[in-house]
């Protein structure tokens, strides 16, 4: 007997969700500071339409993967706000831990 590859990647989705939820409520998110994106030398710019992206955030040693929005930036970091099991988070990450979401248009 096989497995059923047509939902294969539904549950794997499902179970990074899981993942995802317990160690988001069980370590703190991190963000960069205002030093290390350099707030006060670099502009920044704030999209009136936020564009959706993943990005690599961390909660307290463990690196994920999330579905989030670009909000604000500058050349070195990204503002990215996204949710986990109905909470809001938002950060501030390096700006090649972003890529644009599959399907999204080129800002």
């Amino acid at each position: 007997m096989g497995t059923s590859r047509r939902y294969a990647q539904h549950f794997d989705r499902l179970m990074d969700q899981r993942i995802l939820e317990r160690i988001a409520a069980e370590y703190p998110l991190q963000s960069l500071t205002d030093k290390e994106i350099r707030r006060d030398e670099l502009p920044m710019t704030r999209d009136p339409r936020p564009k959706p992206c993943r990005a690599w955030v961390r909660f307290g040693p463990h690196p994920m993967f999330v579905d989030a929005v670009v909000m604000t930036w500058n050349e070195l970091a990204c503002g990215i706000e996204f949710s986990v099991g109905g909470k809001s988070f938002r950060c501030w990450v390096w700006a090649n831990a972003v890529t644009a979401a599959a399907g999204s248009e080129a800002g």
